[in-house]
């Protein structure tokens, strides 16, 4: 069985963190284990296992003939069975297949909108998921979705899973130690920093030495600067501090005390489990599979999106009790590790592999 993770690019994001983490876990599990990036590399680059085959395209445009050819090349001099497709790479391995028809496609859809699926333009998707051998989705609503609208007769319901990284230690958060709240999210209207901000804002009123840590890829739009200038608005400018995306996420992580994801949508999101991993207590909202991972009070502490009064009360709350704050990371790290852990999920991978080549 030889396997190549076919992914736009390697910056820092929940769906490149998996294509890498499935290529990594795979390489000691099959005969061979690639991956490809498309269009651009990026940090994550340096987390690729050096037995892992690797490929980078520089894929310049929508159709790039240049890329396809060498993607093929490649594919056939590895004698490569199966393109796990991750998101938007779809296009290209669906190319692939109507060049080179023996090679088997996954398509694994990782769409992080799923709670508006009503506004998903997915009509290249649909008439190319007919090239498909299986469709992998993050979540339920992915996985009805892909039930109802693709013409792939295999759909499946796969959970991420999250690596604890061991890169070196770069990079130092500001602020006090045992009072720091990490986001660790990209930059973008999903993730809803606003929320996060006017709740933070409230906070340091009554508890000033916290501070506010965002990691996540800047993409120094207008977003961005929105984000940025709600920070002076609210006079925050002393208490949140931006990072962009950062190598050395576990090490991050170990030096904050209480996890946030604001979110307005999700899928299965990978920071959710790494905090787990880093055995943070954690406050998130109720969107996308975030219920699965948290399913009680125990676990962490959810509340519904866009209530930045709700999300303020409850962050006081985990503030104020030490004792919560250790229980909550330990049953957390206890769910993670049990329900979502790299051998189970790779396991059910493999098996879909199998199916297919029989």
């Amino acid at each position: 069985m030889r396997v190549l993770q076919l992914v736009d690019s390697l910056e820092l994001g929940g769906t490149e963190r998996i294509a890498v983490n499935i290529a990594n876990a795979l390489s000691s599990r099959i005969e061979r284990s690639f991956l490809c990036a498309t269009r651009k590399e990026g940090i994550l680059r340096e987390s690729v296992k050096p037995q892992v085959g690797y490929l980078f395209l520089a894929k310049e445009r929508v159709i790039d003939f240049k890329a396809l050819i060498t993607l093929k090349r490649f594919v056939k001099k590895h004698n490569i069975n199966f393109v796990h497709a991750h998101s938007s790479s779809f296009f290209i391995a669906a190319l692939l297949k109507l060049m080179y028809p023996r090679i088997k496609i996954i398509w694994h859809d990782h769409y992080g909108n799923s709670e508006f699926l009503n506004q998903r333009k997915a009509k290249v998707l649909i008439r190319l998921s007919s090239l498909f051998n299986h469709v992998l989705c993050v979540n339920e609503r992915l996985k009805n979705w892909g039930k109802e609208r693709l013409k792939c007769k295999h759909v499946d319901y796969i959970p991420n899973f999250a690596i604890p990284s061991k890169n070196t230690p770069i990079t130092t958060l500001e602020g006090k130690e045992g009072k720091r709240i990490i986001h660790l999210a990209n930059l973008r209207s999903q993730k809803d920093h606003e929320t996060l901000l006017r709740a933070f804002s409230e906070v340091v009123k009554d508890y000033n030495d916290w501070t506010l840590h965002c990691v996540g890829k800047d993409f120094n739009d207008a977003y961005s600067y929105s984000i940025k200038a709600l920070v002076n608005t609210l006079k925050l400018n002393n208490n949140v501090f931006f990072y962009g995306g950062r190598p050395d996420v576990t090490y991050v992580l170990n030096q904050a005390d209480i996890a946030i994801l604001s979110s307005k949508s999700e899928g299965l999101p990978v920071a959710l489990l790494e905090y787990g991993f880093a055995k943070l207590p954690t406050v998130v909202t109720n969107v996308g599979d975030c219920a699965k991972v948290i399913s009680n009070e125990n676990e962490g502490l959810i509340i519904e999106k866009q209530d930045h009064m709700a999300l303020k009360s409850t962050i006081v709350k985990i503030i104020k009790s030490p004792e919560l704050r250790l229980s909550l990371g330990s049953n957390l790290f206890n769910k993670v590790n049990t329900s979502f852990s790299e051998e189970a999920t790779i396991k059910k991978i493999i098996n879909i592999y199998k199916l297919h080549l029989k």
